[in-house]
């Protein structure tokens, strides 16, 4: 007949018997949860996670020009400080002066105190004295005469791809000796060099002397 000394010792190796299976399982599980962490980067900040729209490039006195199918110069962006930034893409202008060419016919320059450049380089945003002047040009072979074309806003948007500049700000318009006021903006086509005016649209038109081009 077995001792008390005996009898504990066997319930003991029955009970851990029992609980194998629970400390196995418990060992695999921390196994696992070891592996995976080792597995897993460390996570970024919250700061690290998210792109900071910081510039990346400043350049003084910068210029960007894009050519056309012919080769020829299709626009040019003059800036006295042009700031670039990695996140977007978007371009910050100081003093932004655009020039817009058109075969035979005057190139037209857009300038304010302020630009934006979207991306995609298709929208200039100019903010501040804003206007877009056209110098006049003379009568030619194929093309009549121009008077002098200026219209000042605070703010004008420049569809780059379009070749259109529009404002939904009040606008003054100058067109030689004429002057135009326009309450809710309008659209310059720099194809056919011309300006719509919109909303209450009032001001006086001069004729021109007999005898000038």
């Amino acid at each position: 007949m077995p001792t008390k000394q005996e009898a504990f010792k066997s319930s003991m190796l029955r009970g851990l018997l029992r609980l194998l299976p629970l400390l196995i399982m418990g060992i695999l599980t921390l196994l696992t949860f070891w592996l995976v962490q080792k597995s897993t980067p460390p996570e970024k900040s919250t700061i690290e996670q998210v792109r900071l729209h910081e510039p990346d490039y400043t350049i003084t006195n910068g210029a960007l020009s894009t050519l056309n199918e012919l080769g020829n110069t299709k626009y040019r962006i003059l800036g006295s400080k042009v700031i670039h930034y990695d996140d977007d893409a978007t371009i910050d202008i100081t003093t932004p002066r655009m020039r817009l060419f058109q075969v035979e016919k005057p190139p037209v320059t857009v300038k304010a105190d302020k630009g934006h450049l979207d991306g995609d380089l298709t929208i200039l945003d100019l903010y501040d004295h804003a206007e877009i002047l056209r110098p006049p040009q003379a009568a030619t072979a194929t093309q009549p005469a121009l008077l002098r074309l200026l219209a000042q806003s605070s703010y004008f948007k420049v569809l780059i791809n379009d070749d259109i500049i529009q404002t939904d700000k009040p606008i003054t318009l100058e067109q030689g000796m004429s002057v135009i006021n326009s309450t809710d903006g309008g659209t310059f086509n720099n194809v056919e060099q011309s300006m719509v005016l919109i909303g209450q649209v009032k001001g006086r038109i001069e004729r021109l002397p007999r005898g000038t081009p």
